[in-house]
């Protein structure tokens, strides 16, 4: 800006001029006349403040219109860069106290605005010495609004890069303070060259009309910052109404920034504890904290407003606000900060109190769910929690409780003391505490007894694995809480009794499991050993067993408690279905929905076993009738207990139901476990003979889980493999799953049967089972058990989908 001030100066005074032959004024004389002109808008300023500053607003326009008559358009830039020059440097010593390289800035800027307004009004018309006609008054319009627009571009744009924000909002903040000002200079500019005109000695009389005027201006402009100042405040304050200290802290000082226009803001709040802490923001916007000490008593400069956040007697911080350089503060200002700072106070009170009071709050809740002794969750968060963590669980999911008593605990607290046996009780929750793995949930129930639910107990084929898998980390708990140890100065080795107890998430609630491990804790001290296993056949109180079966028969009689949820096996190449697992389920009026592992083990060794397997026969193949009668021809999968081949009867009531049913044989799968080649009866070789001869499908279920799995394929001859879901879950991450997996596929390819892979839950499964040759899949990926008004629209969707894949070859004859 200033070289192109530079520029304007050197280009007008190059210019010609022409001045009138009997020109009363010394050219000299014209020239100071007209740069005194420029001097007096200037110094006859206005100001407000902004949130990027202060704002002036002067009399320029009017000064350019005056100017234009009164000199040559040559000369103006030369007059506006010294008169408007020496009035802001006078201004400056006088109050502002600017840097130099600010007076430079402003001089050029108003000089380049003064040049190009001079080349709009001169390009329009002949202003010089000329009254204004109607045609030469919009020549000195469009200069005054160039005059305007491009003062107000030019320091909108410094406020933006000084202050780092856009520019159009710090433009608009100036264009609106100055339109009625603006309105006002274009029409004194113009009345003072009319009056020029008519006769000079009429300008005596508009003194007092300009003051009164400069007057109107001052008061409108006040009115519109009390209003703007008002809002801003209301927001501010608004803003403070926060629950914690950082964001009470955080929008005092974006609010303080915005509401005096401040340089820097340093909020210090005093914390409980007697430390202190120091927020501050600068013109940037960004706020800062970091610890600090005290404020110092120190006296503010000129430029700065500090004041003490206090509420009553207690003071709870300090507001300290810089103003910058050329807009000190005054009387407005420290009134409103005076105000802001006692509601910033009242609002840090509050952020204290309700700190304190969430932390009372916390710490009350804590308590309530921990032991005061250990830290541990307590009976009441066990209870609570468990079932919690219970209920997320799958119905059949396997969970292991384990409860721990201390042995001799009595003696060590007769011996040594209560204050020992606080500190062995101690001492054992932080060593369980390093024992517990991430989901496992431990407590101190209260005495001697700690609690350790696990619910991460793995998941495999065999059913007595989760037993094995709990008691191997009941005994390796047992065996590291007895690592010697120091208590109350005497050495001693801390032994435990342990009661474990297995069972599905959804059989039995927490209370119920703390119950049967007490029986089992309780078997290990009885017993002589450090861990017992829940014992049903001595628990006194454990009638679930004998209530289960009488309530099987009555379930056997009704039609609508024991249901089929049907779940189809799919061909990995075509999607076409390749048959239908039949699995019962039992809803039960009291217990809710139960899973085979709820209910089969009594049943199997039960007198109820025939009909039971029986009214599962006839459900099966009465859904499988509805499909044929629907076009459907998919074969339907039944689980066969090995006990029922003990039944030489079996044959003949599986003929029968297919009869009656009209569901040809080869419709029915049965599928039986490995189990049965460990028996050498005759009756089981017969069954099955019969069952081939009758054309009924053997599958072998969970193949590869059994002692023997090549012999029992060489000795029974059967129609399908199914590789046991723990395998397939596992294969991805164990190479001896993925080699069991191969070698069954492998060996059904070898002998011409059928193999499904059962448990696929995953895409990648999917993809690594096609990779290894597998023909047919189930499994959540595919579809979950549903019931049977359902599976007929599934099975026909899928074969449906499946034809659409198959594309007939050109005309017989074709190459």
């Amino acid at each position: 800006m200033t070289v192109t001030a530079l520029v304007a100066v050197l280009v007008g005074l190059r210019l010609p001029t022409a001045l009138p032959a009997d020109d009363p004024l010394p050219a000299v004389a014209r020239f100071g006349i007209v740069a005194a002109v420029f001097a007096l808008a200037q110094l006859a300023r206005l100001r407000f403040r902004t949130a990027t500053g202060m704002v002036s607003i002067t009399w320029g326009e009017a000064a350019l219109i005056v100017c234009l008559y009164l000199a040559p358009a040559g000369w103006l830039p030369a007059a506006a860069l010294l008169g408007t020059g020496a009035a802001w440097t006078a201004m400056s010593l006088a109050a502002d106290r600017r840097p130099p390289v600010e007076l430079v800035r402003i001089a050029a800027a108003l000089t380049a605005a003064t040049a190009l307004a001079v080349v709009v009004a001169t390009a329009l018309g002949e202003p010089f010495l000329a009254g204004p006609t109607p045609t030469l008054v919009p020549a000195l319009v469009a200069g005054a609004v160039t005059y305007l627009l491009t003062t107000a571009g030019l320091g909108g744009a410094t406020l933006a890069l000084r202050h780092g924000v856009a520019v159009g909002p710090a433009l608009l903040v100036a264009l609106r303070g100055k339109v009625l000002m603006f309105v006002g200079n274009v029409l004194v500019g113009l009345v003072v060259v009319a009056l020029l005109e008519i006769d000079p000695r009429w300008l005596l009389l508009l003194p007092p009309l300009l003051w009164l005027l400069q007057q109107t201006y001052r008061h409108r402009l006040r009115a519109d910052q009390e209003q703007r100042t008002w809002r801003a405040f209301a927001e501010a304050t608004a803003a403070l109404n926060q629950l914690d200290e950082r964001g009470v802290a955080t929008a005092a000082v974006t609010g303080a920034l915005a509401l005096f226009g401040a340089d820097l803001v340093d909020v210090d709040v005093a914390r409980g504890d007697g430390r202190w802490r120091r927020y501050r923001g600068d013109s940037s916007g960004c706020v800062r904290d970091r610890q600090v000490g005290p404020p110092a008593g120190a006296a503010p400069d000129a430029h700065e407003l500090v004041r003490p956040l206090v509420v009553g007697d207690v003071r709870v911080g300090q507001i300290r606000v810089r103003f910058p350089v050329s807009g000190p503060p005054d009387d407005r200002e420290r009134d409103a900060l005076a105000a802001y700072s006692d509601a910033l106070a009242a609002a840090l009170h509050d952020a204290a109190t309700h700190r304190e009071l969430r932390l009372v709050s916390a710490r009350s809740s804590y308590d309530a769910v921990h032991d005061a002794l250990t830290g541990l969750a307590n009976r009441t968060a066990m209870l609570s929690k468990g079932d919690q963590a219970l209920r997320q669980l799958a119905h059949d999911h396997p969970v292991a409780l384990l409860l721990l008593d201390i042995d001799q605990f009595k003696e060590v607290n007769d011996t040594l003391g209560h204050a020992a046996g606080d500190q062995l009780l101690r001492l054992t929750g932080n060593r369980l505490g390093t024992l517990a793995r991430p989901g496992d949930l431990l407590a101190r129930l209260g005495g001697d007894e700690f609690a350790l639910l696990l619910t991460s107990v793995p998941v495999i084929g065999d059913r007595a694995a989760p037993m094995a898998y709990a008691l191997r980390q009941a005994r390796e708990i047992a065996e590291r809480l007895a690592a010697p140890t120091e208590v109350a100065g005497v050495r001693m080795s801390v032994e435990v009794s342990v009661g474990v107890v297995v069972a599905g998430a959804g059989t039995a609630d927490l209370t119920e499991l703390l119950r049967r491990a007490d029986i089992a804790m309780y078997q290990a001290k009885e017993g002589g050993g450090s861990v017992a296993a829940y014992d049903s056949t001595r628990d006194a109180a454990s009638t679930d067993q004998l209530a289960l079966l009488a309530e099987l028969r009555e379930a056997l009689q009704a039609d609508d408690q024991l249901v089929l949820a049907l779940q189809p096996a799919v061909d990995l190449a075509t999607g076409a279905p390749t048959g239908v697992e039949a699995l019962i389920r039992w809803q039960h009026p009291r217990r809710g929905w139960l899973g085979p592992a709820d209910f089969i083990r009594p049943v199997e060794n039960s007198e109820q076993l025939g009909t039971f397997t029986r009214y599962v026969l006839d459900k099966a193949l009465s859904v499988a009738a509805g499909w044929a009668r629907d076009g459907l021809d998919v074969p339907i999968s039944v689980n066969l207990s090995a006990r029922s081949l003990l039944d030489p009867r079996l044959p003949a009531e599986i003929a029968d139901a297919l009869r009656r049913h009209q569901v040809p044989a080869h419709k029915l799968v049965l599928e039986i476990t490995e189990t049965v080649v460990m028996s050498e009866l005759e009756v089981i070789d017969e069954v099955l003979a019969n069952l081939r001869r009758m054309g009924v499908q053997l599958a072998v279920d969970d193949f590869g889980t059994g002692f023997s799995s090549l012999s029992f394929v060489t000795r029974i001859a059967v129609d399908e493999l199914k590789v046991d879901r723990s395998f397939v879950i596992r294969m991805a991450d164990s190479p001896e799953a993925a080699a069991i997996v191969r070698a069954t596929v492998g060996l059904a390819h070898e002998l011409g049967l059928r193999v499904v892979a059962e448990g696929v839950e995953t895409a990648e499964q999917r993809a690594a089972l096609v990779a290894l040759g597998c023909t047919a899949a189930q499994g959540y990926h595919f579809f979950k058990p549903m019931p049977a008004d359902k599976i007929g629209a599934v099975l026909g969707s899928l074969r449906d989908s499946a034809e659409s894949n198959v594309f007939p070859l050109r005309a017989d004859g074709a190459s």
